[in-house]
């Protein structure tokens, strides 16, 4: 999803982003129910309070969606699984799971929980509607009986279409747990799901087509020409998603079955933390061209210096800074073993915002593993990287 967002808040420490898309989305709702649905089930009020209530409902319908994201963050948190953010755009929302679920329990519970968040504010709108008719019959209140209503039926409605059993939809997730449960293949899993997105997605369009064909031949009436429209965005949408997903399964199913080992460059050069960053750039970076090194003290590895240490670092004062001074200090997470599998490093890297990991066999570099040579070795196999 490309384009500028905003982060408007942190919820349970994970940052709460708008797209630019939401906004769009924001003023068609809000003119939609001002000029067409709120006078008609509202009537005799001015213009200036249907906006105004057209505004409060779209609102309240984008924290319906942000709930039912924070339903599946909350469970990951509980996983351990990182949220990087949460994001409202055009189609509703996406938590951005930073790491696989451990098991297919997990991906079932994580992938429930929105839909089951949905479903208990849809009964909560329609609950509070009928202890409130109950109370006071259909008069003072009727025009926040009609908003909860609206958000009752928005929750029901975002809780059964994600319950479609097509992939990355949460039912095509399910899908994705027990197909993972037996088949025990993740990759598999992914792909087989994203297989029920890609026919989901098509079927959708076609409803849509159909409906808006129906609707401009006056078959159907003419208001159903924007709500087909919206489904055949919507399929296409999800058509779109699941083909991604579908390949991004079938290149991690590749690099699973690859080791690091046959991947990795073999011959490691390493850097003294000791030389100053001149000599670092004239005898290492540009004499072998690679785009960092392992900075080795000892015979232990002590820290890595990139490229991007070295820009940081004004051309001034390269002959009197040394490595040590601008080199990330040695972790744990910069390094993989050689039986490592490519997607297990790719992911690390990934993860840890590198573009390279040091290969380490019984405590000492025996080679480099590098995003570009992950790539170069989809491309020989026909991927497109």
């Amino acid at each position: 999803m490309h384009g500028p967002d905003w982060q408007i808040g942190r919820i349970l420490g994970i940052p709460i982003k708008v797209h630019v898309s939401w906004f769009l989305v924001f003023l068609f709702v809000t003119w939609t129910l001002a000029t067409g649905y709120l006078p008609a089930a509202l009537p005799g009020h001015s213009a200036g309070r249907y906006w105004a209530m057209g505004g409060v409902s779209a609102v309240l319908l984008f924290a319906s969606v942000l709930l039912h994201e924070l339903g599946h963050s909350y469970v990951a948190l509980r996983y351990r699984i990182p949220i990087g953010q949460i994001t409202l755009f055009i189609f509703g929302g996406v938590a951005q799971m930073r790491r696989e679920p451990p098991g297919p329990l997990a991906e079932f519970l994580i992938a429930i929980a929105g839909p089951l968040v949905s479903f208990i504010l849809g009964g909560l709108c329609f609950g509070l509607v009928s202890v409130a008719e109950a109370a006071s019959g259909a008069g003072q209140f009727q025009g926040l009986l009609i908003l909860a209503v609206m958000v009752g039926q928005t929750n029901i409605m975002l809780a059964v279409f994600n319950l479609i059993p097509g992939f990355p939809l949460d039912g095509g997730r399910v899908l994705r747990a027990g197909l993972w449960a037996w088949t025990k293949d993740f990759y598999r899993a992914t792909s087989q799901a994203s297989l029920a997105g890609l026919w989901f997605g098509g079927l959708l369009s076609l409803l849509g087509g159909l409906l808006v064909f129906a609707a401009l031949a006056g078959a159907l009436p003419g208001a159903l020409v924007t709500n087909g429209g919206w489904i055949v965005l919507i399929g296409a949408f999800l058509f779109a998603a699941a083909r991604g997903s579908r390949r991004q399964a079938t290149l991690k199913a590749a690099l699973s079955s690859v080791a690091v080992r046959d991947l990795m460059v073999r011959s490691v050069a390493t850097i003294s933390p000791e030389l100053t960053i001149e000599d670092a750039v004239n005898r290492w970076f540009l004499h072998y061209g690679y785009g960092g090194f392992p900075v080795v003290q000892d015979g232990h590895l002590v820290g890595m210096v990139t490229v991007r240490e070295i820009r940081a670092v004004p051309t001034s004062l390269w002959a009197w800074r040394r490595v040590r001074d601008v080199m990330r200090p040695w972790t744990p997470e910069m390094a993989v073993t050689s039986d490592c599998s490519a997607i297990q490093a790719l992911e690390r890297m990934v993860q840890g915002g590198d573009d390279r990991l040091v290969v380490v066999d019984d405590g000492r570099p025996v080679g480099l593993v590098t995003r570009s040579a992950i790539g170069r070795y989809l491309q020989l196999r026909g991927f497109p990287s």
